[in-house]
């Protein structure tokens, strides 16, 4: 089993935005991948990105702006 840590999770309007925020990321090096929207939230699509709080860049926020994809909340989470 998987020890759990420390995360940020974004969550998406629509599969199409964390589809092309996975296209993105992988274009710029961003860290985390996609996955299942976890149950303690309840909203979006249904997919979120995930990354560690030891992958999250110092300039987050301005990165994600940066991409120019909707994306609906930041999440901080344990996973």
């Amino acid at each position: 089993m998987r020890a759990k840590e420390a995360c940020y999770v974004l969550s998406f309007h629509t599969t199409a935005d964390a589809i092309a925020f996975e296209k993105k990321a992988g274009e710029t090096g961003f860290p985390g991948r996609l996955i299942p929207l976890p149950r303690a939230i309840s909203a979006g699509c249904g997919m979120s990105w995930k990354l560690t709080k030891k992958e999250a860049p110092e300039q987050m926020q301005e990165l994600l702006d940066s991409f120019g994809i909707e994306y609906e909340e930041v999440h901080e989470l344990v996973l």
